[in-house]
């Protein structure tokens, strides 16, 4: 993710259990009771939780309706996409400023040669000094008006950069899964609405977050998301934010022992939707056994009133022990994973091309 990039605050529900053991002991005859302590996820401390930066959503709050599944199920090329997860982690570390960051923007920029492309190009002020940001759109059209954005960062984690962290999964695995997107989606008319594909920049933090086993020196919440913090406001500005239907993010979605995370912040509707994508593709058994909170790159969308779902496998290796560690490497990650997660997300936008209307956000 990122830092986690990921991106991510994690928060195991039912993570802090109490135990309760009664030992009877018959010669004194009474009974001892020990409470055990609530624990954390992981030995390194990871993203603080609090203050939220939204209210998680009431998984209860509305029920919808999905359409009935007719046609052929989306497919991708999860070979294909594994090979571009492969070479963007041959350019080596990519943290913001580097000039393997810029190499990667040119690999993705090259990607995308034949397709519309927009690069939201700023300045961003950070506790390191100011940074040039690059986010790249790639925008496919549709027949329907509004807006479905599928979005990735492409940066590594920053603190690390000194070391030989290259972010496979964190990163470079949602990465090589938007090319493949813009595989499939170069060429053919749409019959729904418009996608725009975001490589969004800068999402990691600057200063230690905690995570990694440094320690925490900002919190994520308050140096991160530089990027799509910017693309949202500018979107909300321009009136672009108006027309998104639905922003979908991956995250940490290559990892061989694939369990994407039901997030709390993201929009309980849509994560439906997603369920019942996964369910007609036979991929249900991936999807949302935990249920966690994550700040990742969807939060600045959430803000603003957007049906967000965060896609992230943020237990990456036993006990997250993988997460921004130089043991993010490709050879933890499967082709086959990009193909239950690709799959996944394409079916869940074919669904909602479907539903007319969407509900509220």
């Amino acid at each position: 993710m990122e830092e986690a990039s990921a991106h991510a605050v994690a928060n195991f529900e039912g993570q802090g259990l109490m135990k309760l053991v009664s030992l009877a002991i018959l010669m004194l005859g009474f009974v001892g009771t020990f409470v055990g302590c609530d624990r954390e996820k992981d030995a390194a401390p990871v993203r603080a939780e609090s203050p939220a930066p939204i209210s998680p959503a009431d998984a209860t709050a509305l029920k919808i309706s999905l359409p009935r599944d007719s046609g052929p199920p989306p497919t991708i090329d999860s070979a294909r996409a594994f090979e571009y997860v492969k070479e963007i982690v041959a350019f080596g570390p990519r943290p913001l400023g580097s000039a393997n960051h810029k190499k990667v923007e040119d690999f993705i920029l090259v990607h995308l040669k034949s397709d519309a492309v927009e690069n939201d190009t700023f300045t961003a002020e950070t506790p390191e000094g100011k940074f040039t940001v690059h986010n790249i759109i790639a925008k496919f059209p549709g027949t329907k008006d509004g807006i479905i954005v599928i979005a990735s960062h492409y940066d590594t984690n920053y603190p690390l950069r000194h070391t030989s962290f290259v972010g496979a999964n964190d990163g470079g695995s949602s990465s090589g899964l938007l090319l493949e997107f813009a595989n499939q989606l170069r060429g053919k008319p749409r019959e729904g609405y418009s996608i725009w594909l975001v490589w969004d920049d800068a999402e990691e933090a600057i200063k230690p977050d905690g995570s990694g086993g440094l320690r925490q020196e900002m919190p994520f919440e308050q140096d991160s998301l530089y990027g799509i913090t910017h693309l949202a406001k500018k979107w909300e500005a321009d009136g672009t934010l108006k027309k998104i239907k639905a922003f979908l993010l991956a995250d940490m979605v290559g990892d061989a022992d694939l369990n994407i995370e039901r997030d709390t912040y993201s929009t309980p509707w849509l994560e439906d939707v997603a369920y019942e994508a996964a369910s007609q593709l036979g991929y249900q058994s991936h999807f949302f056994a935990r249920t966690l909170a994550v700040s990742d790159d969807h939060i600045p969308f959430a803000k603003r009133g957007v049906a967000v779902a965060d896609f992230i496998d943020f237990n990456y290796g036993y006990n997250d022990v993988f997460w921004h560690t130089t043991e993010d490497t490709v050879d933890k990650l499967s082709p086959k994973s990009l193909e239950i997660v690709g799959g996944t997300m394409l079916e869940t936008i074919r669904i909602l091309d479907k539903m007319d209307p969407l509900p509220p956000k």
